[in-house]
């Protein structure tokens, strides 16, 4: 049976980091005495940003366990199931196409129109001038070797908290499927991400972020 696609649901708004974030991209450019550890970023401008990806993927897993969706420490297989019915299933006799798609989000900075910033609800950006790194910091870590009580330093490169990124979300809705219910489990994902962490060692207090929605139940363009 065919799907009609009857509406896109627009979303923008802001993730705001409320303690330092770390989402790892590449140490191609290691240098003495710098981090080990360096965060993803855009390639011609050298601004940090989210990927998509590691949005979309953190909010599906937090809806997986939250639901109790998970099958056999892996992802749900059910299309049908809070999980399946938006973020979708990948598999071979069993497919169905994410509703959900995530932008990457880059970083808010000063080189950002006062237009750009209000479509984002950002009211102003954070002063870099006094990070160690273009727009991150680098913070020094220690692992103890249970053993032999060895320290072993590293060093991660991360965004600092207060830093702003510019969030936009399009879901997408078909003719046969409950939409209030879609935007209920985008909703609880986003609720359940700000009481998680995004990117990674948040046992050690990294990721955390607040959401906002410059409109919470979206603009729609219909079909």
């Amino acid at each position: 049976m065919a799907h009609k696609l009857v509406k896109k649901v627009i979303y923008n708004g802001n993730v705001e980091l409320l303690t330092g974030l770390h989402i790892g991209g590449t140490n191609a450019a290691l240098n003495i005495g710098g981090p080990d550890k360096f965060v993803v970023r855009n390639p011609l401008n050298n601004i940090p940003y989210i990927p998509g990806s590691s949005l979309k993927g953190k909010m599906r897993s937090l809806i997986e366990v939250f639901y109790g969706e998970t099958e056999k420490g892996g992802p749900s297989v059910n299309p049908n199931s809070k999980s399946g019915s938006l973020f979708g299933v990948a598999l071979k006799d069993n497919n169905k196409a994410s509703r959900i798609i995530v932008r990457d989000a880059e970083m808010a900075t000063e080189n950002d129109s006062p237009e750009v910033l209000a479509k984002y609800g950002i009211a102003s950006v954070p002063d870099f001038s006094n990070t160690d790194l273009p727009y991150t910091e680098s913070k020094t870590e220690a692992s103890i070797d249970r053993i032999t009580s060895k320290s072993n330093p590293r060093t991660f490169e991360r965004v600092p908290a207060g830093a702003q990124f510019k969030l936009s979300m399009v879901l997408n809705v078909y003719d046969d499927e409950d939409e209030k219910a879609l935007k209920a489990t985008l909703k609880k994902a986003i609720e359940l991400l700000e009481d998680d962490y995004l990117g990674g060692n948040g046992s050690r207090g990294y990721g955390q972020v607040k959401i906002t929605l410059v409109n919470k139940d979206g603009e729609d363009k219909t079909y």
